[in-house]
């Protein structure tokens, strides 16, 4: 594949997964006051109280963001990501003029207001998981996350939940308790489908990747600023050569692979990368260490057999 195709195919996705989650926003979860996080949740509580449109208030709340981001991560951060945001405020405004502000559906029917959570979670998740497979996002908290996780010790998953569970909150109060149960189902769903959509229905969580190029120091601190993770440098000598060639490995979430696989095409078109499943992750970002050990101890306490009497 060419330099060209390649943008070609990014470009599909960002537009595609862009109009898709519009799709699920301004025809599913906006209509059913579901603020299901992130900008698109904060769009869709001010559209219930001011009137505001939903497109319109993704774009002016996500500009700030980005400038933000790039103030601190640098200036070629995010040019994907401000693309997916431009496409996806105009798609959600287009479908708002084109179908109207009230959905597919009738909301004078309980059923449709679940329906809703539900086909809005998998169709956003289909369109930001193609979003993510350009190695972009559609922005919004996902900046505030990168950033909170940068300067403070959380990770980035700790803190995009906070910031997802303090917009769906704030629907709690203003909507209802009901209304963000359906949020946190549309919030879980969507996360779902974007995993299976990222890596092409993937078996775990994370996967474990190793990485050999000649500028391991660049690729090495994209993956600190850009995906938020650590890794670790190990030693290794080339068969043939015989020099030596450190070696990166990192494990990451499934959704962030395609992004890694962007930053190491962009830096090193001759890098050398294996991207393996990781069965069980235990750490910092991961499952607790703690509590997958105090689950072993247990299973192993519950499986002793009984002294015979």
């Amino acid at each position: 594949m060419t330099k060209r195709q390649y943008h070609l195919v990014e470009l599909f996705y960002i537009i595609t997964g862009s109009f898709l989650t519009a799709v699920g926003i301004a025809l599913f979860t906006a209509p059913a006051k579901i603020a299901s996080g992130g900008v698109s949740g904060i769009a869709t509580i001010l559209y219930h109280t001011l009137g505001f449109d939903t497109g319109l208030s993704i774009l002016v709340l996500s500009i700030p963001l980005f400038l933000l981001g790039i103030a601190i991560f640098g200036k070629e951060y995010g040019i994907r990501s401000l693309a997916g945001t431009l496409f996806l405020s105009l798609f959600t405004s287009l479908l708002n003029r084109f179908f109207g502000y009230g959905g597919l559906l009738s909301y004078d029917n309980v059923l449709s207001v679940l329906l809703s959570a539900i086909f809005g979670g998998v169709v956003m998740g289909i369109g930001i998981g193609l979003v993510m497979r350009s190695g972009a996002n559609t922005g919004g908290t996902d900046i505030v996350a990168q950033i909170l996780a940068r300067f403070t010790p959380l990770s980035m998953g700790s803190a995009l939940f906070m910031v997802d569970a303090l917009v769906i909150g704030a629907s709690g109060f203003i909507f209802s308790l009901e209304m963000a149960l359906y949020a946190t189902i549309t919030v879980f769903i969507t996360g779902a489908v974007i995993d299976r959509v990222v890596l092409s229905f993937g078996t775990s969580s994370a996967k474990t990747v190793f990485i050999v190029s000649e500028k391991l120091e660049i690729i090495q601190k994209e993956i600190l600023e850009q995906l938020g993770h650590g890794g670790t440098i190990l030693s290794g000598v080339g068969m043939y050569t015989g020099l030596n060639r450190p070696v990166i490995m990192t494990v990451i979430a499934n959704r962030k692979v395609s992004q890694l696989t962007n930053i190491v095409h962009e830096t090193d078109k001759q890098a050398f990368m294996v991207v393996q499943e990781a069965y069980k992750v235990l750490g910092e970002g991961f499952s607790p260490i703690q509590e997958a050990a105090w689950a072993g101890l247990s299973d192993v306490t519950q499986s002793k057999p009984k002294k015979r009497r």
